[in-house]
């Protein structure tokens, strides 16, 4: 990202573009529901369900990636943020789920990972009770981290494509939300040796309950791979000054961050995910100053874009 480099000064930023990873509008999730729909496969499941929040990606992709399988798709929306307007109930991913044919479910909550998971599973009860094979992607901590694999894969492609530019990548950051994409990244990075700082920058928790759910994916990972720890407590590192006023809702940075990447290097980022992102890359870049490269982790989320239409026009309106 030559243009924002400049204008930011400090470190050489480069992104790695997982928006572009084809299906369904793309972004992160494309790489973990490989291994969840792989498993759904071998399961010979014929209906997918999933929950997250109304203008989630993950939903979105795992719609898509269910009707390439043949697949039905059950879709449970969460009340995790605050917003009641038209743009953010209807267009976006939203649009995009019923495009795709999803059958829509609503939790009225937005932070009860437990609860969201049991009424996936009421959900799927009835289904297999008309003859439906169904396969629950959970959002709990419970549950085998298959999803983080993808991004040990990922690792791996990261390493590869620095290597044939010779470059050496000193940071990458990345979003933590579920913390799979982090967790798995690290966790594949280390297993290959390189040793380059991952920094999380939370989107949804502070960084002291994001650390401990990193710690945990990782000691998971370990255990379903069946090889010893890999990452420690120091490899976790998380910033969280971009998080309030919450989940799902801008902030100045983020709005800041937006608008820089698009005007400097044509690049969409969404306002839950890698705008705020974003402007932690921008802050570990002055921090780390010229002569290191630093890696931001393009996780997509461009549909989301949409549904925050009246809070992004309001924002640039004038800028």
């Amino acid at each position: 990202m030559p243009n924002l480099t400049r204008f930011v000064g400090g470190a050489q930023m480069f992104v790695k573009r997982d928006d572009c990873t084809g299906l369904g509008f793309g972004g992160n999730k494309v790489r973990q529901l490989e291994f969840y729909l792989g498993a759904a496969s071998e399961l010979k499941a014929d209906t997918i369900l999933i929950t997250g929040a109304v203008q989630s990606n993950y939903v979105r992709v795992a719609a898509a990636a269910a009707r390439k399988l043949g697949m039905d798709i059950h879709i449970q929306l969460e009340e995790r943020v605050p917003r009641n307007d038209r743009a953010y109930r209807k267009s976006g991913n939203v649009l995009l789920d019923r495009i795709l044919g999803a059958t829509l479910h609503f939790y009225p909550q937005g932070d009860d990972e437990a609860g969201s998971d049991a009424r996936l599973d009421a959900i799927a009860a009835k289904l297999q009770a008309k003859g439906r094979k169904t396969y629950v992607i959970y959002l709990g901590r419970k549950h085998p981290p298959l999803g983080a694999l993808g991004y040990i894969c990922a690792a791996r492609e990261l390493v590869d494509q620095a290597s044939a530019i010779r470059l050496k990548v000193d940071e990458v950051v990345v979003g933590s939300g579920s913390g799979h994409t982090h967790a798995g990244l690290l966790f594949g990075l280390r297993a290959l040796g390189c040793t380059s700082r991952v920094t999380g920058v939370c989107v949804r928790r502070t960084k002291r309950e994001q650390s401990e759910r990193i710690r945990d994916l990782c000691s998971r990972i370990a255990a379903l791979l069946g090889v010893p720890p890999l990452v420690g407590a120091r490899d976790i590192c998380l910033i969280d000054e971009f998080v309030a006023p919450g989940y799902g809702r801008l902030n100045p940075p983020t709005v800041e961050s937006i608008k820089l990447a698009a005007r400097h290097e044509g690049l969409f980022l969404d306002p839950v995910y890698t705008g705020r992102v974003m402007a932690g890359v921008i802050r570990r870049a002055r921090s780390l100053g010229r002569g290191m490269n630093l890696v931001f982790l393009h996780t997509g989320g461009g549909p989301g874009i949409f549904g925050y239409e009246p809070t992004l026009t309001s924002a640039m309106m004038g800028s």
